[in-house]
This record gives C-alpha cells, sequence and structure tokens, in this order.
C-alpha cells in the first residue's frame, strides 16, 4: 500500500470516528459505575424506603428538594437521595449519546446501541421506581441485577467507539494489502470468551438472591445458593488464565491486557465475598484455624463492613463488564481476520 493510499484510509477512518459520542460513553461509564456503588449502599444500609415516594423526594422535584436537608439530614436519606440524583443524571448523559450518534454515527448498529441504553436507564429508573412504590423485595431484587446490564452497555459503547477500535480496523486493512498482519481466533475462543460473561451474569444473580432474601426462600434453599454461588466463583477464577492464554496469541494487547485484568477481579472478588460472609454472617467454620478469627464480632452496618460488602457487589458488575469487552473484541478480532 503506498502512503497515499494509507493516509487515505486514515483519513477515512477518521472521519467514520466520532470523539464526541466516545467520550459521551467514556463518562457514561464513570457516572455508572459510582452509581451501583451508591445503589449497593442503599441496599446495605436498608435505605430503599428513605424516601417513600416517587418520582419526587417527599413531595418536592428531584432537582429542587433542599439541599441542606439533604446533606445534613439522615444518612439513608443522602444516598438515596443521592442514588436517584446520579441516576437522573446518567439519564441525561444518555439522551445526549443519543443524539451524538443520530448526527454523527454511521454506523447504524451503534445508533441502536445507543438507543438500548437509553432504553435500559429509563427501563431501570422505572424499576427503582415501582420499588419504592410497591416496598418489594422482589423487584428491588430484579433492579440490583438489571443495573449491571446498563453498566455492560455503556462499557461496549465506549470500546466500539474507542480509537483502538478503529486502529484494529486499520491494521486489518493493511493486513488485507500484504502490509500487515492480523492473527486469527478460532471458534473456540469466542466459546470460552462467552462462559465468563454468563458465569459472572449468574454470580450476580445469585449474589442478588442472597442479598434480597425472599420470605419463602428455606435455609436448605439459601445453603444451595451459597454453594452454588462460591463453586461458580471458583469456577470462573480457573476459566480466566485459560482466556487470557487463548487471546494473548493474537498478539493485540487490547485483549490480553484486559483478559490479565480479569484474572484479578475475579481474584479480588472472591476476597470481597470471603470479608462480606464474614461481616455479614460471622467467621466460617472453614476458617477456624486461623487464631485471629475466634473474638470476631458482626457489627450492624459498621462503615468498613459496608464499604466491603458494597465493594463485592461493584466489582462483580466489573467483572461483567470486562468479560463483556472481551467478548466483543474478540468477535471483532476473528471478523476482521476471517478473508472474504
Amino acid at each position: 500500500m503506498s502512503e497515499n493510499e494509507s493516509n487515505e484510509t486514515n483519513q477515512s477512518l477518521a472521519a467514520e470516528r466520532s470523539p464526541l459520542l466516545h467520550r459521551l460513553a467514556v463518562l457514561s461509564v464513570c457516572l455508572v459505575w459510582p452509581l451501583i456503588w451508591v445503589g449497593g449502599l442503599v441496599t446495605t444500609y436498608d435505605a430503599g424506603m428513605a424516601v417513600p415516594d416517587w418520582p419526587g423526594t417527599y413531595g418536592y422535584n428531584l432537582f429542587l428538594y433542599p439541599l441542606s436537608t439533604w446533606l445534613y439530614g439522615p444518612f439513608d436519606l443522602f444516598i438515596e437521595h443521592g442514588h436517584r440524583l446520579l441516576g437522573a443524571v446518567v439519564g441525561l448523559v444518555a439522551i445526549a449519546m443519543v443524539i451524538a450518534a443520530i448526527r454523527r454515527e454511521n454506523r447504524r448498529a451503534v445508533v441502536w446501541l445507543t438507543v438500548a441504553i437509553l432504553v435500559a436507564v429509563i427501563s431501570q429508573g422505572a424499576l427503582g421506581g415501582v420499588r419504592v412504590l410497591l416496598s418489594d423485595r422482589t423487584t428491588a431484587m430484579i433492579h440490583g441485577c438489571f443495573g449491571p446490564v446498563v453498566f455492560v452497555l455503556c462499557c461496549i459503547a465506549a470500546s466500539v467507539t474507542s480509537r483502538r477500535w478503529w486502529d484494529r480496523k486499520l491494521t486489518a486493512t493493511r493486513a488485507a494489502q500484504g502490509t500487515g498482519s492480523v492473527q486469527p481466533l478460532g471458534r473456540w475462543v469466542v466459546a470460552v470468551a462467552s462462559v465468563p460473561v454468563l458465569l459472572s451474569y449468574l454470580q450476580l444473580v445469585l449474589g442478588a438472591q442472597l442479598r434480597h432474601v425472599q420470605p419463602l426462600t428455606t435455609p436448605r434453599t439459601f445453603t444451595l445458593i451459597v454453594a452454588v454461588h462460591i463453586v461458580t466463583a471458583f469456577g470462573l477464577w480457573l476459566l480466566t488464565p485459560v482466556l487470557f492464554i487463548l487471546v494473548r496469541r493474537c498478539g493485540d494487547l487490547t485483549l490480553s491486557r484486559p483478559a490479565g485484568w480479569l484474572i484479578w477481579f475475579v481474584g479480588c472478588q472472591i476476597l470481597l465475598g470471603t470479608g462480606t460472609w464474614i461481616v455479614t454472617y460471622g467467621w466460617p467454620s472453614v476458617l477456624e484455624f486461623l487464631p485471629f478469627g475466634e473474638g470476631f464480632l458482626v457489627r450492624s452496618k459498621g462503615f468498613v463492613d459496608s464499604i466491603i460488602v458494597t465493594a463485592h457487589v461493584a466489582v462483580g458488575s466489573l467483572i461483567l463488564a470486562t468479560a463483556a469487552v472481551i467478548l466483543v473484541q474478540v468477535l471483532r478480532q476473528r471478523t476482521l481476520a476471517t478473508p472474504v
């Protein structure tokens, strides 16, 4: 490929990119993950009903609620109203993403992705409202399971609008013209990359059932859920190094680095899960051999304890989003490396 053709290709790809949309997508990621943290604190502190009405706050418009009452009032009111405010900001960013995509994005799939994000954000807000109006634990559990899905969609949007996404296309174009190389990924890699997405979301669903225990849940069922939760966690951890080895062969750091992060995220999540059990139910019998656990007492909603429990929830969403982005990137790599 000549220098002129290379420049034309670069200009063509640059014209297809929408930096504004990418910045908005990154902003949505930076807002939704803290939103999951705050939502986790709402559940940890049982603050879901701190504001009994919706969509307003004690009769006020959401954005007009007195600042002093919010900041200096009870902590459960502070985090619940803050959760609603942050959710509203995410909704405004989602609307801006749709507008930017319609005006500046040439890929129809990406436009529909932004629409899906907006619908998901609205649906998540409606689920939160129904949870308040009905004071229903099942709706709260569904609300907790759907939040990570919104986060995943935002992360995928940030990935497919990034410069690296287009750089991979440029590499494939050069390879097709004999001036570069793209290592193909087999179907086996796609299958392996799909499993962490499924397992991590299963973990979130099981965790939501443990956090929002239903009245009809028997002790035997609860024990079974805990056992499956633990076994699935270690199964996911054993699978992540396999995925890392498989994607590393293609030589693309945008694939191997997130796969490496996934190993550490899952390992950290297992430690947080152990900590969550300890601060919620006490020292496990399997760890009785450790001397410093003999005098441990469960404290009701201690600050450090709440952070551990909430971090366990937030890192679970981070694992799901990372696994989903890796899967999307693997599919992209396979598509570009497949001869037309």
